[in-house]
């Protein structure tokens, strides 16, 4: 079983009061941060639809610039800003549920062993669940942002998503979404654990509990970005998926194969991807540990969790 830290703190570990907080950070860290890079996200959707005309992502800004104008850098910023809050409420929540639960069923001995797996696991249960609440604003987003005649953004383009594609449509991309989603979320939660401990281990003397809170929060920036990259790399082509098939009306993954290609799966906009993943991630876990901080939570990572003395 995962044991609370001795750190006092103004909620208690592992109680509703936790997961509710742990919630509001993951709303807090995804949805401000992917409406942040909207124009990155914008530039690298249309380089993977368009690699004709989106040759590279300086051309891309240009391009962009001249048909759009300045307002046209954060076309879809609303689905985006409303199905990343509700892809991260679910993603943090459940993953601190999941991972204690895990931990549990494991038992003292054998979450510490494989603390790696339960990490795995419980990311991978919590991202399955996010995903279903990401998947309409998905879809809506990425319409509007690859075609710009289709919607002004969410109030218009919604209803004629719908009536386009009918309500299913919203979740047509749902299996390449958690093909792109799942092992990401899996890397960057897993990674991130273990990363951050091994800088507590044996890049800072000092232990965690006893280092600052800036100096902890700068360790969970460090670590979210290196994360971030491994995380870009694996979900690769499967975002490419996403894209093609939110962006072309009655498209199979098979079409998206075809032209794209095999290799232009997990190279077209990748360089992007990584800088955009990598900062993304990065401030992600910043600001979910910040949060965790401002209520009086300890940061995330840092320890194998803890076991708990047998009772007699």
């Amino acid at each position: 079983m995962i044991q609370a830290p001795s750190e006092p703190g103004k909620i208690e570990m592992y109680s509703s009061q936790f997961y509710a907080a742990c919630t509001v950070g993951g709303i807090l860290s995804c949805g401000l941060t992917h409406m942040a890079v909207t124009p990155l996200d914008l530039v690298k959707c249309n380089m993977q639809i368009d690699p004709a005309k989106y040759k590279s992502i300086s051309s891309g800004f240009g391009v962009l610039l001249k048909e759009q104008g300045v307002k046209g850098f954060f076309r879809g910023w609303v689905p985006t800003l409303l199905g990343y809050s509700a892809q991260g409420a679910c993603k943090f929540g459940f993953y601190e549920f999941f991972k204690k639960y895990y931990s549990d069923l494991a038992g003292p001995e054998n979450a510490a062993k494989y603390k790696t797996l339960i990490y795995l696991a419980g990311s991978a249960s919590a991202e399955l669940i996010a995903d279903v609440a990401l998947c309409p604003m998905e879809a809506v987003k990425v319409r509007v942002q690859t075609q710009p005649g289709f919607a002004r953004g969410l109030s218009d383009g919604f209803p004629k998503f719908v009536r386009s594609e009918g309500a299913l449509g919203l979740y047509k991309g749902l299996v390449p979404l958690w093909g792109r989603q799942i092992p990401y979320t899996m890397m960057k939660f897993a990674s991130f654990e273990t990363i951050v401990e091994m800088i507590y281990k044996h890049a800072i003397p000092t232990p965690k509990n006893e280092c600052s809170k800036p100096l902890q929060l700068g360790v969970s920036f460090g670590g979210g970005y290196i994360a971030g990259v491994l995380c870009a790399i694996v979900s690769h082509p499967a975002d490419n998926l996403v894209s093609f098939l939110n962006n072309a009306k009655g498209a199979t993954v098979g079409d998206a194969v075809k032209k794209i290609g095999v290799v232009g799966l997990f190279t077209r906009g990748l360089p992007l991807r990584i800088v955009m993943i990598g900062t993304l991630t990065g401030a992600q876990w910043g600001i979910y540990d910040a949060f965790k901080v401002f209520v009086g939570l300890p940061t995330t990572g840092g320890a194998a969790p803890a076991a708990e003395p047998i009772k007699a």
